[in-house]
């Protein structure tokens, strides 16, 4: 991978690690779906007066904004004001990638290799660790409601599955931003009837410059530039030069969480995070290892 593209990868890693910080700032007087309703107030305009809307039909847009946009981030910014330390949620967030594997199993029909189930099987006792350190320095609920965010962003994952399938080719930034619309109008409306509006009133009333740069951050560098920036690498590269930059995000989310928020984790937390990457990088790079054992094997 050239330089250039090598510091585009590790800015997305940066941008998206650093993300899980700021979400807790931002949350420091504002409701989680408050929060979500201006991120996305904040991604969609002033972008779509000068981004026209891709060539897709509806059901995709509004399908990837109800699923990546509201279920994924309705339960992670929920869980993460309900007692889900920023760094564990970093490294939560990424079974993901299994849940997308059990979505495409179901909906697309795609099979599985030996490598994918030992690699779930794997991240299953790294999450299992985790989820059973609750009370400590983590709440069951908020651990609950990450695994919910991390479907809901797998279910993202298999909308886009179906786009690539249909050949589909659009602008990432403009995907991004008319994907946000629907988004935008639920969360306003799940704010208004279970936050209330007078908690809304008394968040907007003491809205903080911190406040401020969180929502910036969240619509501008996580989601248009740091998404943006991954989709480019991935028509450049093959996707298996460029996914395992994704698992340098949960060591950022727990450097910047353990630098600028004081969070720790316990020794379990700990095992159960290196076993759920352990079973990412099996997923992502056993396949591999077993053909190349197996061509060892033939030709010797």
């Amino acid at each position: 991978m050239p330089i250039r593209d090598l510091a585009l990868a590790l800015i997305v890693v940066l941008a998206w690690g650093f993300n899980f910080v700021v979400i807790k700032w931002g949350l420091v007087g504002v409701p989680p779906l408050l929060l979500a309703t201006l991120r996305f107030a904040a991604t969609v305009f002033p972008a779509i007066f000068f981004l026209r809307r891709p060539n897709l039909p509806w059901k995709y847009l509004l399908g990837y904004g109800l699923t990546w946009g509201v279920c994924h981030f309705a339960f992670l910014f929920s869980a993460m004001a309900n007692g889900m330390p920023a760094g564990l949620a970093s490294v939560v967030l990424q079974s993901q990638a299994f849940f997308t594997l059990i979505f495409a199993a179901v909906w697309l029909k795609e099979s599985w290799k030996s490598s994918q189930l030992i690699g779930l099987f794997v991240a299953g006792i790294g999450l299992w660790l985790i989820g059973s350190s609750h009370g400590q320095s983590m709440t069951l609920l908020g651990f609950m409601m990450t695994l919910c965010g991390a479907a809901g962003w797998a279910m993202g994952n298999i909308v886009m599955k179906q786009c690539a399938k249909q050949g589909f080719q659009f602008s990432v930034p403009a995907f991004m931003v008319w994907t946000s619309i629907a988004p935008m109008f639920v969360f306003a409306l799940l704010s208004l009837t279970i936050e209330g509006p007078a908690h809304i009133s008394s968040a907007l009333a003491s809205f903080t410059l911190q406040s401020t740069l969180a929502v910036l951050y969240l619509a501008f560098i996580a989601t248009l530039l740091g998404t943006s920036l991954w989709n480019i690498l991935l028509k450049r590269h093959p996707s298996n030069r460029v996914a395992p930059f994704s698992l340098l995000v949960p060591w950022v989310g727990l450097s910047a969480a353990a630098i600028l928020l004081g969070e720790s984790l316990l020794a379990q937390q700990w095992w159960g995070a290196a076993l759920l990457m352990s079973g990412l990088l099996l997923n992502l790079f056993g396949g591999n290892l077993v053909q190349r054992w197996v061509n060892r094997r033939q030709v010797a």
